[in-house]
């Protein structure tokens, strides 16, 4: 019998392992669960180091979020206003989702929501998730699920079809505006703005690009001012809707006055 490999991230300790107990009693199915993000990461990694990795991770929605508080929108690292970098932000359910898509794109994932929310499952669809299920769905339409994403299948609520067709057109006729807005950079302009992606700072950007701190300082507004925007956060943000990733920091090679050295 081919097992299927489960694994259940929620904070929510009883819920976890209660859902877990459940999927568990099916003979084709093994199950783990971890409490956090980390946590989640960490079953993962030591899955395919076992030769046992896993085929489906359920995440909660709201994982991380306080008591009573919806979890934070992921927010990508970046640089402060100041020039300082850091990880501005917080890592929600949406956020591990696009984190393990990228580091184990084999691992199907499903979204487990307490409500219906066109918004949120729409940027889950976007990060990677194959899936958007009620948290008090029955267990027979979970299991049809878990075997259906496996089948490459997307599943989501019917009620929430119409809201997140709305979502994700509204979300691409953003990503044209804010193409066409990197479009009207220069080559050293969308430069910085990559590294700025990436959260180095204004002296590590000075350093890299072999500029002046003034000068860095300088494309930095210009790249603002362009974009339509008043902060960094806000410029990392619309270079992402727009597919600009982060300069490439493990590699030595950098420009010199716009020539590769």
């Amino acid at each position: 019998m081919v097992r299927i490999r489960v694994l259940v991230v929620d904070d929510h300790r009883i819920f976890a392992e209660s859902l877990a107990a459940a999927l568990a009693a099916e003979p084709d199915v093994d199950v783990a669960a971890a409490g956090s993000g980390p946590a989640a990461l960490r079953c993962l990694e030591r899955g395919v180091a076992d030769s046992r990795p896993f085929d489906v991770m359920l995440v909660d929605a709201d994982l991380g979020a306080g008591a009573g508080q919806p979890a934070r929108a992921p927010v990508a690292r970046a640089v402060s206003d100041d020039g300082e970098e850091g990880f501005a932000g917080f890592v929600d359910g949406i956020s591990l989702v696009a984190g393990v898509r990228t580091g184990q794109p084999a691992v199907r994932t499903v979204v487990l929501a307490e409500k219906d929310d066109p918004r949120r499952a729409a940027l889950a669809l976007q990060a990677g998730a194959c899936g958007w299920v009620a948290k008090d769905c029955s267990l027979q339409r979970l299991l049809a699920v878990i075997r259906g994403v496996l089948r490459d299948e997307t599943h989501l609520p019917p009620a929430l079809l119409t809201g997140v067709l709305r979502e994700l057109t509204a979300a691409r006729k953003h990503r044209t505006e804010s193409e066409r807005l990197v479009e009207s950079l220069t080559p050293r302009e969308r430069e910085v703005l990559r590294c700025m992606v990436a959260g180095l700072g204004r002296k590590a950007v000075a350093e890299r690009l072999f500029l002046s701190p003034h000068t860095v300082r300088t494309h930095m507004q210009n790249v603002l001012g362009k974009l339509g925007v008043h902060s960094t956060l806000a410029a990392v943000a619309l270079a992402r809707r727009a597919g600009v990733g982060p300069v490439d920091l493990t590699g030595d090679v950098v420009e010199r006055g716009g020539q590769l050295a």
